[in-house]
């Protein structure tokens, strides 16, 4: 995959594993701060504290520039088509695509991530062509290693991804995917 955008969909919706991921909408607007204005969401993702209604008005506006940049697809998480009950990311580069998510906290317990994080990898692989998925995650976030393991993604032995965000300094590990079409698999 080059690093140059690729043509995104307008719209999509990708239903698999008893999820619906499908695009935020302004009807979702309300819904968005209980799901991310939560200590933990704070503390291990990128998406502003607080979050209130301004940011998730702010948060739908960017989703919609990025997808029409061609580099990141976020798509609310839902069992039904309705209800938002948390995000899946991927996020297109040079080295892949990049998934993240975000579970709302009353939603917990319930393997949505996992679903999501293996939807959104079937999507990249099959309907984008990625050649490769990946999850950067703190190894001390233990919700997410489990994430990463019940997914299917494999540990690499690669330098840590080190920063700072939100003031505070992070080490990333970097979790891989092997394509589906990837010899041996």
């Amino acid at each position: 995959m080059s690093g140059t955008p690729i043509p995104l969909p307008e719209r999509i919706e990708l239903a698999d594993e008893g999820l619906v991921l499908r695009d935020w909408t302004e009807a979702d607007l309300a819904a968005m701060p209980e799901l991310f204005d939560h200590p933990d969401i704070a503390y291990w993702t990128p998406i502003v504290s607080p979050f209130d209604e301004a940011a998730a008005v702010a948060r739908l506006d960017r989703a919609r520039q990025l997808r029409a940049e061609g580099t990141t697809v976020l798509l609310a998480i839902t069992t039904d088509g309705r209800a938002p009950l948390g995000e899946v990311m991927l996020r297109l580069g040079p080295e892949g695509g990049e998934i993240g998510y975000a579970i709302g906290p009353a939603h917990r317990g319930q393997g949505l991530a996992v679903r999501a994080v293996r939807v959104m990898a079937a999507y990249a692989f099959q309907q984008l062509g990625v050649g490769r998925v990946f999850l950067e995650l703190e190894a001390e976030n233990t919700a997410s290693v489990a994430v990463a393991t019940k997914a299917g993604f494999r540990l690499l032995d690669v330098p840590l991804v080190e920063g700072e965000e939100k003031g505070r300094p992070y080490a990333l590990q970097t979790w891989d995917l092997p394509s589906p079409s990837a010899p041996g698999r």
